[in-house]
């Protein structure tokens, strides 16, 4: 395991300032937003240069972290045709970033039927389910031809908000660019998170083989819902996905997520710990 963070979970400061706390708390890879992380240079997508990619692989390099995901959670399903065009070619020019930059997948969420990207019944429809994979299979593709691995990250206010959803689409596209960010709170919902545990074993179980990395972060729950919080502040028990991670996944990059400069290694020790004690069985 190659324990991370969210770069943008660090304090506000300039790139190299915040992949120095990286290491120094202890973190080997980072999840990358460049709009929430870069605002000294641009980051539009005519920015997106060869050039730019090889100065940002030699600073991530300087500090000895990978760039886990390069983050780019647009709507692909928006119902706004030149909204869905403008976000697709968005996606394709992270793609092409990220074969030059060295990032290990490009990730995404799976959008809503609305242009707020909210939550709405409809959302779990076979309708929006059909319409998320015909909108991601153009930038399936692309991430082919660039060889660049595409992952989505199944969310239960998504379209694809649960572990048969993420297999429906993954058989559709039937791409091997195409895989899983797995986050286990991100499956959970108010509804359904005293289920948790039964929740996490179908996604291992149908979602395993195809799982590119992993999210870390715990929840509280909070005014009638579920808040995101730093591992180890909240009501997740990690056994079952370390476990998961150190017999299937040994060196799959795991990023810390809803962290505060104040507590995020504090989280990276405790997940480190469990990582640690886990022991493999036979």
């Amino acid at each position: 395991m190659q324990l991370g963070i969210r770069l943008h979970d660090i304090k506000k400061a300039p790139l190299e300032e915040r992949l120095a706390i990286a290491r120094e708390q202890g973190f080997t890879c980072g999840h990358l937003a460049l709009t929430k992380v870069i605002s000294e240079y641009s980051v539009a997508d005519a920015a997106l240069t060869p050039g730019y990619a090889c100065y940002l692989r030699k600073l991530f390099e300087k500090y000895g972290i990978d760039v886990a995901v390069l983050g780019c959670y647009l709507n692909l399903a928006t119902p706004d045709a030149d909204a869905l065009r403008k976000n697709q070619k968005r996606y394709m020019a992270h793609i092409r970033f990220a074969s030059l930059l060295g990032s290990g997948v490009v990730g995404t969420e799976t959008g809503a039927v609305n242009t707020s990207y909210s939550y709405e019944e409809r959302n779990h429809s076979e309708e929006a389910l059909d319409i998320f994979i015909r909108n991601v299979r153009p930038v399936v593709e692309y991430a082919e031809k660039a060889g660049v691995i595409f992952a989505i990250e199944p969310v239960f206010r998504h379209i694809v908000w649960n572990p048969k959803r993420a297999r429906q689409v993954l058989d559709a596209i039937a791409s091997p660019n195409l895989q899983i960010i797995f986050d286990p709170v991100n499956l959970l919902d108010i509804s359904n998170y005293q289920n948790r545990e039964e929740i996490i074993a179908q996604a291992i179980d149908v979602l395993g083989e195809d799982i590119a990395m992993v999210h870390i972060k715990d929840f509280v729950v909070r005014d009638g819902g579920l808040v995101s919080v730093a591992a180890g502040t909240g009501e997740m028990d990690y056994g079952q996905i370390i476990r998961f991670i150190k017999e299937k996944k040994p060196y799959i990059q795991v990023t810390l997520e809803n962290t505060v400069p104040e507590n995020a290694e504090a989280s990276r020790r405790l997940i480190q710990g469990l990582w640690d004690a886990c022991e493999i069985r036979g």
